[in-house]
């Protein structure tokens, strides 16, 4: 360890700086000096956050305050009670102190706070964007489009879903998804700050693309290096050679090649080797040169103190004060640091001095609010090795009040006792508490309180006066970071659940498919039925089926078994639609499924009557719904027959564009009369057998116009990117047979731009329709990113 230090001038240089600053923290809290200046601060803030007259809290309570981590009704709560402008105000104020390195005492931070918050409280309060959630795809993507960024939108929707399936699951990947989206949004904040208003538009988005990109790569080194290298995933050994690869990376300024890699996770370094090694050289080639050595003096600092504390063991009784403290600030700090770095910010006068100095507030608030969680894994930080060693290390500094010093120093020292900065630091410090007693109840909360306020007293009656009296101390990126924890599980748990649900569905239609043979009439040929069950047997996604069967029993409640010839009939109509596209007079396709085409096994004429006799017993099942009122079935029959006669016309427009240049307007109805059209019958048609309303069937049908074409287009581009072994047929049979395609047509880049577009549209026609069922936007997740 030591050689490591004195090989690397700048983590000496750093350490030093360090522990200069600990030891500056260490006498204010031996000789308590940040006690009264903070009774101070206190006895003027509470002003604004300690009400006690009875008459206001009578006519306050009549509008009742919703709990803060109920994202919509809280900002309807705060708007109507005129606190949701303060509220963003502090917010936006703190991300600049926290993240941007401002001094708030400044005027032009001050109108920089006022006009974000004013145009995020105008967002939030609109009526387009007041009930959607935060980070929506949607909402996201739409944005997107606005600033003329959707392929790098595109890219990073790609990168995250890929990050999500390299993952362990014995890693937490909603917080590592957390993690890399708030770090993006940080890195992406640095850069709108510094984009003036002389910027045209086409350099705004070339810096903003880069933005993106590069937050992504500069995050990923949480999920692929802290966070791998926290967890139990790697052996021992591995680790010791994957913290070799990453620190001659920082030292050498180049990835160097895995080699063979021994050990039961192969697999997985591989793949994260080769994302880091991509995301490592993309930030090196967007950095300009005097850039450099601050990003890689900074990676080391960062790097290095967290390797030094990882290899801590908590059962080592001699850490010294030093051993627990520096490692901290300098990890806190210099990851801070790397950031301005890592997108080539014009140097900012004071601001590496006070985000040095700011780092250490941050970590000790998390380690804090992490103690039981750090106990259970066997950290070592400074809030669990006092826990552990406080009655038997006197010398020990209690962390809790180094905490108080840093925030004293920080309000008088670093920001000169500028009054907004001691707002927003003072909010922040009980909000933190606030949070932290609702999560664990008052008896655990005591608990801790009793060994780390034992010698604070009588300030820590005041910090508990102020925890449990003090309102209006809330913060925006809070109930954010909730919100989208919360989103980001429900995301993940509806996606599980969508998949076994279809697994299962899967598995319930395919035992329906399959026709008997009658053996009525000895001479019969029955090879019509034996060719249709071969092509029902196919390895088929069944998507079809499956929206219909689930619209029908998961939405409208009917009975699964009184609509199984409904599933069935859908099921057939699909797979005698594709008999005849693949015959020779169609699209000549040799195989289906994974297996050879129908007419390649038996004959065309075969494949032709099995087409006519699917269809036929499409109708049939139609026909036999028999525990649904008469009127309603004949409406069903006439509909699915009038889709099949459109679908019909879809295919000869599709055989009569071969070889000719469409426009995209003419594309885009032919795939919906080809595809579309399917999607819509599998929904419209239990809305029919449900009675349900013209508007809600109008809203399922403009989804399904969105989802067959963003349907199409993957297919489109899967002709062109996929893989065959997963897609079950070859690859450029669409340039084979000269036909028109949205790649064709608009190119690959602009392609995904429509499929992303339509993806979003038919998630809106959900949004504005009586139903909005979760699964069908996991349908359209599924479109979008199948690779098959």
């Amino acid at each position: 360890m030591n050689k490591n230090k004195q090989s690397n001038p700048g983590y000496q240089k750093a350490e030093q700086k360090a522990r200069d600053y600990f030891q500056m923290l260490f006498k204010q809290v031996r000789e308590q000096t940040y006690v009264p200046l903070l009774i101070n601060d206190f006895n003027s803030w509470k002003h604004h956050h300690v009400h006690h007259s009875p008459f206001l809290s009578f006519f306050s309570s009549q509008k009742k305050k919703t709990a803060p981590r109920d994202y919509h009704p809280y900002i309807q709560w705060l708007n109507y009670t005129g606190k949701l402008e303060p509220y963003l105000e502090r917010s936006i104020a703190y991300l600049f102190l926290r993240d941007l390195g401002k001094d708030l005492g400044e005027p032009e931070t001050q109108n920089q706070v006022r006009r974000v918050a004013s145009s995020l409280k105008t967002q939030l309060t609109t009526e387009k964007s007041g009930n959607q959630e935060p980070f929506n795809l949607v909402g996201l993507y739409r944005k997107s489009q606005e600033e003329g960024i959707e392929s790098t939108m595109i890219w990073l929707i790609h990168k995250l879903k890929n990050v999500t399936t390299i993952i362990p699951e014995e890693m937490d990947g909603v917080q590592a998804q957390r993690k890399l989206i708030k770090i993006i949004a940080g890195v992406l904040m640095h850069v709108v700050n510094e984009i003036g208003d002389e910027v045209t538009a086409c350099e705004r988005r070339k810096r903003l693309d880069i933005a993106i990109r590069i937050g992504y790569c500069y995050g990923l080194t949480y999920p692929f290096i802290d966070d791998l290298l926290d967890s139990n995933v790697l052996t021992p050994q591995e680790k010791h050679r994957y913290s070799d690869l990453i620190r001659t990376t920082l030292t050498t300024r180049s990835v160097p090649s895995l080699g063979k890699w021994t050990g039961p996770n192969k697999n997985l370094v591989e793949k994260v080797h080769k994302e880091l090694k991509e995301a490592f050289e993309y930030i090196k080639a967007h950095q300009r040169s005097e850039f450099l050595d601050s990003f890689f003096e900074q990676s080391y600092v960062f790097f290095h103190s967290q390797e030094v504390d990882r290899k801590k063991n908590v059962k080592n009784t001699s850490f010294t004060n030093e051993d627990l403290y520096l490692p901290v600030i300098l990890k806190s700090a210099s990851s801070r640091l790397i950031v301005r770095s890592v997108i080539s910010a014009p140097e900012d006068k004071g601001f590496d001095d006070r985000t040095f100095y700011y780092g250490i507030y941050n970590q000790l608030a998390d380690d804090f609010a992490d103690l039981f969680d750090d106990l259970e894994d066997g950290a070592v930080t400074p809030y669990t090795y006092y826990w552990l060693y406080h009655d038997k290390r006197p010398d020990l500094i209690n962390p809790f009040e180094l905490y108080w010093s840093v925030i004293a120093h920080l309000i008088h020292h670093v920001y000169r006792s500028d009054t907004m900065t001691r707002e927003v630091i003072l909010d922040r410090a009980i909000n933190g508490l606030k949070r932290y007693k609702a999560k664990m109840g008052n008896k655990k909360y005591k608990k801790v309180m009793d060994v780390f306020t034992a010698n604070m007293q009588p300030f820590n009656g005041l910090i508990q006066q102020m925890v449990k009296k003090a309102e209006d101390v809330d913060f925006f990126d809070k109930l954010l970071r909730d919100q989208m924890i919360t989103s980001l599980k429900q995301e993940r748990n509806e996606r599980e659940d969508f998949f076994e649900n279809i697994k299962q569905v899967r598995e319930q239609i395919n035992s329906l498919l399959p026709i008997t043979k009658t053996n009525e009439i000895p001479l019969l040929d029955e090879t019509v039925v034996e060719a249709a069950n071969y092509s029902l047997e196919g390895d088929g996604k069944r998507l079809r089926s499956v929206m219909a069967c689930m619209m029908s029993v998961k939405e409208y409640g009917l009975n699964q078994a009184s609509v199984e010839p409904l599933i069935k009939s859908i099921e057939y109509l699909h797979t005698a639609s594709l008999i005849f596209d693949d015959l020779p007079s169609q699209d000549n396709s040799l195989t289906r499924r994974g297996r050879p085409a129908l007419h390649q096994v038996y004959n065309v004429a075969i494949a032709e009557l099995t087409g006519i006799f699917l269809t036929q017993k499409a109708t049939a099942e139609q026909a036999s719904l028999n525990q649904f009122d008469s009127k309603t079935v004949l409406e069903l029959i006439r509909y699915s027959a009038q889709m099949t006669s459109e679908m019909c016309k879809g295919q000869a427009m599709d055989l009569a564009s071969k070889g000719k240049t469409m426009t995209h307007k003419e594309l885009n109805l032919l795939c919906f009369y080809k595809t579309g059209m399917a999607f819509e019958a599998a929904l419209v048609m239990p809305a029919i057998l449900a009675q349900a309303k013209a508007d809600e069937i109008a809203a399922l049908k403009k989804f399904a116009w969105h989802a067959g074409i963003a349907f199409q287009i993957q297919d489109d581009l899967l002709d062109v990117e996929g893989e065959e072994h997963l897609l079950g047929k070859p690859v450029g049979q669409d340039a084979e047979n000269n036909r028109s395609t949205f790649v064709s047509i608009l190119g690959i880049e602009e392609a995904k731009k429509g499929m992303w577009d339509h993806y979003c549209s038919a998630i809106e026609a959900l949004q504005h329709g009586q139903r909005n069922p979760a699964f069908l936007k996991h349908v359209m997740d599924y479109i979008v990113h199948r690779d098959y």
